[in-house]
C-alpha cells in the first residue's frame, strides 16, 4: 500500500523540485557500525550474520518516513513497508538479485530470506523481474574494507530506490567493524535523514534481544 504525498505543502518542496533535475541526484556516505553485539548474538543462536544485519537495516529504514518515499510518474509516495532487494551470489561467483519481503519479527523475516536465497541460487543469471518501488537495493562485498564506495546507475531510467551497501567485517581494537555505504535520492531526503539510518542502525546492531 502507498500514498501519494502532498508536495505542495510540503517543507521540502523546493528541495524537491531542485534536486529532481538533476542528472545524478543520488548522494551517500560510508560510515562504520559498531557490529560486536549483533556478531556475538549470531554466533550464540546460530544465526547468519548476513541475513541478521540485513533484518535490522531493514527494520531500520521502515522506521524512517523518508526512506519510504519513491517518486513514481513525477508524483511522491510513502509505501506502508519496503522490502529488501539484495544480491545474492552462486558458488560460481555470479549473484541474481532477490525480493526478500520484509517482516518486523526476525523468524518470519529469515524464512522468507532462505527461501528466497534458495530460489535465487537454482537459478541462473541476474534474475531480474519487474521493477518494484517498494524496495531498499542492499549488496554485501564482504571481500572489501571499503571507505567510498559509486554505483552503476541508468540516468534514463527513473530510480529513487535507497542503495546500501555492507562491506568487510574487521577486528578493531576487540571490536567487530563494518563499513555501510547508504546512497540516496536527494529530492527526497538530505544529510539529516541519512543520519537517522545510520542512528538507528547502530542501535538495533547494538540491541541482544
Amino acid at each position: 500500500m502507498r500514498t501519494e504525498l502532498d508536495i505542495s505543502t510540503w517543507n521540502r518542496k523546493e528541495h524537491f523540485e531542485f534536486f529532481s533535475k538533476f542528472e545524478e541526484p543520488f548522494f551517500g556516505s560510508v560510515v562504520n557500525v559498531d557490529c560486536t553485539k549483533a556478531y556475538e548474538r549470531c554466533k550464540k543462536e546460530k544465526i547468519s550474520f548476513f541475513l541478521y544485519y540485513l533484518h535490522l537495516a531493514s527494520k531500520a529504514v521502515n522506521s524512517i518516513e523518508a526512506f519510504r518515499y519513491r517518486i513514481d510518474d513525477g508524483k511522491v509516495y510513502i509505501y506502508d513497508k519496503i522490502n529488501a532487494s539484495a544480491t545474492i551470489s552462486r558458488e560460481d561467483n555470479t549473484f541474481g538479485f532477490s525480493h526478500i519481503i520484509y517482516d518486523e519479527d526476525i523468524s518470519r523475516f529469515l524464512m522468507n530470506a532462505e527461501k528466497e536465497i534458495q530460489r535465487i541460487r537454482s537459478g541462473r543469471g541476474l534474475m531480474l523481474e519487474k521493477v518494484r518501488l517498494n524496495e531498499v537495493h542492499y549488496s554485501a562485498i564482504p571481500w572489501l574494507k571499503f571507505t567510498s564506495l559509486s554505483h552503476a546507475r541508468s540516468y534514463s531510467s527513473q530510480d529513487s530506490c535507497p542503495k546500501v551497501s555492507f562491506g568487510k567485517l574487521t577486528s578493531e581494537n576487540n571490536r567487530r567493524i563494518m563499513p555501510v555505504s547508504v546512497h540516496v535520492h536527494h529530492a527526497l531526503m538530505d544529510g539529516y535523514h541519512l543520519g537517522l539510518f545510520y542512528s538507528k542502525f547502530q542501535e538495533l546492531l547494538n540491541c541482544n534481544e
